[in-house]
């Protein structure tokens, strides 16, 4: 078995059919990362399989690919490195976090509005409920009553489980079983596609679809990202990981926004999408098409008893057993969301891979990802350590600043930044760049 970030370098190669290429090295992880569980690697092994897609795609000029701990470990920390106006941001609202219930622990994410909302009510708490009232009414009911209730509701709640409580469960078994990576031919015909400039289309949110994108922009592409008009996005984290997009708002499911979507759509070579399954299609009515590579990020992947739920990061990292694996008596968390920015990478690498095979024969392909296979093969890897030290910073050599907003610099340390730093959000037109 491969140790270090080999270990999934390895796995992604045998998952998209191609071979390691020896210009990827990588030194130590300099105390950076550090955890229980070796996250280092994970990240690592994740900007190693973008790095050897590049290598295989005529996107950018093939290069020795020197991954560097400390810049990887930046982009991983990015929410903990951003500073606007010189001040950190708070990466959770008060709604979120782990929470005791009456036989155990559960997790929560109240970030978006919605989310909130929906979580409230499943409390049986008002729209005014605090912090506080969260507390007590969680500390009065069953873990596996209010996952159940979340689940039911659209909220995002989950029972903290050990690691054995995991691995005894079906959605372990369907995420185990399930490649790290899938890259499937769709069953359409096509012609090989040469654009100028490749086009991606973004319609994801949060960290690990974003992150894709934001590395496909680092390779030049023009990355077009919509959001509907009602649901405004948290400011900072649109500001982490929008570099070198354009972002516009469009309302899918009017009349005219179904039309200009359509439109936008038959001149993409990817979309990349965050929804869940059966969603993507009810929205637009219409099938993809055929030369468009679409690559899909979920919580839980498409298959088993949880396909249907909603997840982040912090949720599959509970419900998974990361969370007492890195806490003890009380949960914890790693030391970046790195679930999240691995499996945006991964997607990343697939969709380079796809394009590259698509110049090939001219077909369409769906790439996929999940964040519970990103988090069971860390579960799965060598490399833990019993008593890990405290993870080590990165320091102000791999931040930049633009403006009132600082930011960690890309991953791979042969980019200086990002193409330009990311815009406000919603304020282009949705359309192609000329």
């Amino acid at each position: 078995m491969e140790h270090g970030y080999g270990f999934y370098l390895d796995e992604y190669q045998r998952d998209v059919g191609a071979h390691v290429h020896s210009s990827i090295t990588c030194p130590e992880s300099g105390g950076y990362l550090s955890a229980h569980l070796p996250v280092f690697d994970l990240a690592a092994g994740s900007v190693a399989a973008f790095a050897s897609a590049i290598d295989r795609s005529p996107l950018v000029d093939r290069t020795p690919w020197t991954l560097d701990p400390e810049r990887i470990a930046a982009s991983f920390s990015s929410d903990r490195l951003l500073r606007i106006g010189g001040q950190p941001v708070d990466a959770f609202s008060a709604y979120s976090g782990f929470f005791a219930a009456r036989d155990g622990w559960v997790r929560t994410h109240g970030n978006y509005p919605h989310h909130r909302d929906r979580l409230l009510s499943i409390l049986e708490l008002g729209s005014s409920a605090t912090k506080d009232d969260v507390v007590q009414r969680i500390s009065a009911i069953d873990a596996i009553e209010i996952e159940q209730r979340a689940a039911d509701a659209g909220a995002i709640a989950v029972r903290v489980r050990t690691e054995n409580e995991w691995r005894l469960s079906e959605q372990y078994a369907t995420a185990r079983s399930a490649p790290l990576v899938s890259i499937r031919v769709r069953d359409t015909e096509g012609s090989p596609t040469h654009s100028p400039r490749l086009r991606v289309l973004d319609l994801t949110r949060v960290i690990a679809g974003p992150v894709a994108t934001r590395a496909l922009a680092l390779l030049g592409a023009d990355v077009l990202r919509l959001d509907p008009p009602g649901m405004p996005e948290i400011e900072w984290q649109h500001l982490d990981t929008g570099h070198g997009k354009r972002s516009a708002l469009l309302d899918l499911k009017s009349e005219e926004g179904s039309a200009r979507f359509r439109g936008l759509l038959d001149a993409a070579d990817v979309l990349v999408t965050g929804y869940r399954p059966g969603a993507l299609e009810a929205l637009i009515g219409h099938e993809l098409p055929a030369h468009l590579i679409h690559g899909r990020v979920s919580a839980w992947g498409w298959d088993g008893p949880w396909a249907d739920r909603r997840g982040f990061d912090s949720i599959v990292q509970a419900a998974s057993g990361i969370s007492f694996l890195e806490g003890g008596d009380k949960p914890g968390a790693l030391p970046a969301q790195a679930l999240d920015h691995a499996t945006g990478y991964f997607l990343a690498a697939a969709v380079v891979d796809a394009l590259t095979l698509r110049r090939q024969d001219g077909l369409g392909r769906d790439v996929d990802v999940a964040l519970a296979r990103t988090g069971v093969r860390l579960l799965d890897a060598p490399g833990r350590t019993l008593q890990p030290g405290p993870a080590r910073m990165p320091g102000p050599d791999v931040v930049v600043s633009h403006g009132e907003v600082t930011t960690a610099r890309p991953a791979l340390a042969e980019f200086d930044d990002y193409p330009r730093p990311a815009q406000k959000w919603g304020n282009d037109v949705a359309a192609w760049a000329r």
